[in-house]
């Protein structure tokens, strides 16, 4: 095949279809845990996740509920990712071996969120989030119903292998997906003219994109390294259902999604899908959350 512009456009608009299939060819698994929230600049600020208003009877004159601060910032990281396309290849009509390889392209940037919000979520045991404790701990600081300030725990302890009750129904999740500029298209230097076809006798193809991850609210999430049995699954629903705000508020968490790794699928279906208990009584936890086993995790 002879390399000229036309030769290089026909590729590029090839090599970009291939890679299109692959990114909408998969359906990430980040979003059952994570909110994604759009990033202007190269920063975000999430001092409202402190303290949210609530509702009340209009006695007298309104009460301004000011935001807490935390000062919990997110700055944007860049990533990137580039191949190369030999120019052997494009004059020995060697071209398509380069077709999945762009498809396998577009499905790592398509997936490349999911790299960075579940391991986030299973270091939330070391990682602090806006309250400066680690994401899953034992004192997190909130105020009883006389402005005291007490702690609460959302960690079931344990040295073990992890796993999480969320409360998905809500509009923000535990995660937080915060995107700058998008991982969805690809550039590249396949001029004749460019230094890397000059030196390397190679075309260059890459994306880059900006984003990064945190955590929201740790009320929204229970982390345990406890043996996942139905003791310390009892432990977990009820500590999240007797989570509350600020003065005693009642959060109303529901924790309805139990998140496991592929090592841990046999004792979260034991537990939430078997109509029976060990010992063949009824199994009072069936149907209470839904099991996602996430390979990310493994």
């Amino acid at each position: 095949m002879l390399i000229n512009q036309n030769t290089m456009r026909s590729l590029y608009t090839g090599f970009n279809t291939a890679f299109q299939t692959g990114f909408k060819g998969v359906d990430p698994l980040y979003g059952r845990i994570a909110t994604t929230v759009p990033s202007t600049t190269k920063s975000n600020e999430y001092g409202w996740l402190g303290q949210m208003p609530r509702i009340r009877e209009w006695i007298g004159d309104r009460v301004v509920n000011s935001i807490s601060t935390h000062g919990y910032t997110l700055k944007n990281r860049k990533f990137e990712s580039t191949i190369s396309v030999q120019a052997d290849d494009i004059e020995d009509d060697n071209i398509g071996i380069y077709s999945p390889l762009f498809t396998e392209f577009g499905r790592s940037a398509a997936t490349f969120p999911d790299e960075l919000v579940w391991p986030l979520l299973k270091d939330g045991f070391n990682r602090t989030c806006y309250d400066g404790q680690n994401f899953f701990d034992t004192d997190h600081p909130v105020l009883d119903e006389n402005g005291e300030e007490t702690v609460v725990s959302n960690s079931g302890g344990g040295n073990g292998t992890p796993w999480f009750l969320i409360d998905n129904t809500r509009a923000i999740l535990p995660i937080i997906y915060q995107l700058r500029k998008p991982f969805n298209n690809i550039v590249r230097k396949d001029d004749e003219k460019d230094d890397n076809v000059f030196d390397r006798d190679e075309f260059v193809y890459g994306l880059k994109g900006r984003c990064e991850v945190g955590f929201s609210f740790w009320q929204l999430a229970y982390g345990s390294r406890q043996t996942l049995d139905a003791a310390n699954y009892e432990a977990s629903r009820a500590a999240m259902g007797s989570f509350k705000g600020d003065f005693g508020r009642p959060l109303g968490i529901q924790p309805k999604l139990l998140v496991v790794p592929p090592a841990l699928e046999g004792a979260a279906n034991r537990i939430v899908k078997n109509a029976l208990a060990n010992g063949g009584g009824t199994n009072e936890w069936a149907g209470t959350a839904e099991v996602f086993v996430c390979p990310w995790l493994a």
